[in-house]
């Protein structure tokens, strides 16, 4: 699949910002001004929330100033209608403030590189929560075959930011609305991942309104506890002298996962001691080999 628009962010499709006036020469470029009703949003899109009270205030300035710059959008044949690859939210609030036609920049895109697009937009401007952030960079790892590496290049983050936010999507659903709701961070969301009841511990997080590291130190604890209540003498993981770890194995194990994109599990025992890189994709495990052979990564 070719990779259209791969790291380029939008104002290199877009153009220059500003408004978009019905030259020939605009329109030659792609720019039409399209009915409200021909435009859909693309189900794909990766932001699913929308704040009224941000729509009612783009809104307002719509309504005094006018569509600034033109949405993006590509011809859908089937319908004839057009899908929004960027700009959805324009779109909502020049609904509300009662625009007819808006204009809108046409452009032939596959539906990998639309995703990529809309992605790219979202995640510039701030605008999803960390579980739409992490969904749609699943997809397109997932349905675009797309490595975590090459992601990070389209978005502007780094490799161990992309490797965290899908770990996100390992939670439990109960425990994804809580992130998406705003009733959990990421660094709660990350943590809970290791906890034995991710929903029970998630609702003594929210409940209690626990720190992120308290929310670390009950997973953990939860984990150290595990072996004694279900009687198993031989665990995967085994915490030094029988308990929790101590808040600066913890810190240790959280900077190794910043810095690696990995999760880390460092366990200490009379000898010396364990270091466990978890990997979730052959493409991990593929970066692990080079950092651990020394070559350039």
């Amino acid at each position: 699949m070719a990779r259209k628009g791969l790291g380029r962010g939008l104002d290199a499709i877009l153009g220059e910002q500003g408004a978009a006036p019905e030259t020939s020469e605009r329109r030659r470029d792609g720019v039409q001004m399209i009915p409200i009703g021909d435009i859909a949003p693309d189900p794909d899109q990766p932001r699913k929330m929308f704040r009224d009270e941000q729509l009612d205030e783009l809104a307002a300035s719509i309504r005094a100033r006018g569509i600034l710059q033109p949405i993006l959008v590509r011809p859908r044949s089937d319908t004839g209608k057009h899908l929004i690859i960027a700009g959805e939210r324009r779109w909502r609030a020049s609904q509300r403030a009662g625009i007819h036609e808006m204009p809108a920049l046409v452009r032939n895109i596959d539906p990998g590189a639309s995703a990529e697009l809309a992605l790219i937009e979202n995640v510039q401007r701030e605008d999803l929560n960390p579980m739409e952030e992490a969904d749609a960079y699943a997809r397109i790892r997932d349905q675009y075959d797309r490595k975590p590496g090459d992601i990070a290049d389209a978005v502007g983050k780094s490799r161990s930011h992309i490797a965290n936010m899908l770990r996100l999507t390992q939670l439990p659903d109960e425990v994804r609305a809580m992130v998406s709701a705003g009733e959990l961070s990421m660094g709660h969301g990350r943590a809970l991942l290791s906890a034995d009841d991710p929903v029970a511990l998630a609702k003594e997080v929210v409940g209690k309104g626990l720190s992120v590291r308290e929310t670390e130190k009950r997973a953990a604890g939860a984990v150290a506890r595990a072996p004694k209540e279900t009687g198993d003498e031989t665990p995967a993981k085994k915490p030094s002298s029988g308990g929790a770890k101590d808040a600066d194995t913890k810190s240790l194990e959280r900077d190794l996962e910043a810095a690696l994109g990995l999760s880390v599990a460092i366990e200490h025992t009379k000898k010396g001691g364990t270091v466990t890189l978890t990997y979730d994709t052959l493409d991990q495990l593929d970066d692990i080999c080079r950092r651990l052979m020394g070559s350039a990564v």
